[in-house]
């Protein structure tokens, strides 16, 4: 099992800056891949960002590309995502995943982090 803890979520003016983290805990040496999701109230669940364990594969969504940033701290179990430029639009919740060798899939989650950006 892994266990997933988001923090860093908040309240900013757009054109501001957020980091987000990420902390995983458990069976960490499974995880293949992990990423950011976010839900906006009334929106279904949409991908934001997503990194390999290695660092060699980065995705980013078109609606965040040059906005945002995923890295990873192996050695803290760690990954952070960087909001530059927020706008309005990125208001959500920001979920936490990880996909685990010999899954194709996320299987583990985190409980969220409320980020709001004003006007």
């Amino acid at each position: 099992q892994v266990q997933l803890v988001e923090s860093g979520g908040g309240l900013v003016q757009a054109g501001g800056s957020l980091r987000l983290s990420c902390a995983a805990s458990g069976r960490t040496f499974t995880i293949y891949r992990m990423g950011w999701f976010r839900q906006a109230p009334g929106k279904e669940r949409e991908f934001v960002a997503t990194i390999t364990k290695s660092g060699d594969s980065i995705i980013y969504a078109d609606s965040v590309k040059g906005r945002f940033t995923i890295s990873r701290d192996n050695a803290q179990d760690t990954v952070n995502l960087q909001m530059n430029s927020l706008k309005p639009e990125d208001t959500a919740v920001y979920y936490c995943a990880a996909v685990i060798y010999g899954v194709g899939e996320y299987r583990f989650w985190g409980q969220g982090t409320q980020v709001t950006v004003s006007s």
